[in-house]
């Protein structure tokens, strides 16, 4: 049994003003709002009609989001294209404003950083079998989100540089 006392729901205008503060902090995804105004109790119209205030009001955009996700992940996590895209899916940012995020991730930066990646993981293998590091290495970098075909062909690159 549940000794938590149940949660208070809240009239759309108190919804609202949460739902602002919410927003405020940082950029949020249509769903991770929506969410939460169901967290909060509100239903149907009433729900329906928050959102589209907090749209209106400019609490709520969905490309700036995509755009501020996009560019935050791959600046501070290094996190590749492939990841980046399947996390913003997971929030239901629609496709189109995925690639536009996408679009803003210039493709020096994504190589540098690629490459930096590699480098650093790279140092840190101990393995003597040169197969193993490059197994190792390139399952790392594809976990970050970067392609398989870059990642492989980067991998091959730096070894052939190291011989």
């Amino acid at each position: 049994m549940d000794s938590r006392a149940p949660k208070k729901i809240l009239t759309p205008n108190e919804a609202f003003e949460r739902a602002k503060k919410y927003c405020a902090f940082q950029e949020r995804s249509h769903s991770e709002v929506r969410y939460k105004l169901l967290d909060y109790g509100l239903r149907g119209k009433d729900l329906e009609e928050v959102m589209a205030r907090l749209i209106e009001e400019g609490f709520l955009n969905e490309e700036r989001f995509a755009s501020a996700f996009t560019g935050g992940k791959f600046r501070m996590k290094q996190w590749g294209k492939q990841k980046i895209k399947q996390e913003l899916k997971r929030k239901g940012v629609s496709d189109y404003l995925i690639q536009k995020a996408m679009n803003e991730v210039k493709r020096d930066d994504y190589d540098a950083t690629l490459k930096k990646l590699l480098e650093k993981k790279a140092a840190t293998l101990k393995d003597r079998n040169i197969f193993t590091k490059k197994q190792k290495l390139s399952s790392y970098l594809i976990r970050k989100g970067y392609e398989p075909e870059e990642v492989y062909k980067q991998v091959s690159q730096y070894y052939r540089l190291k011989e």
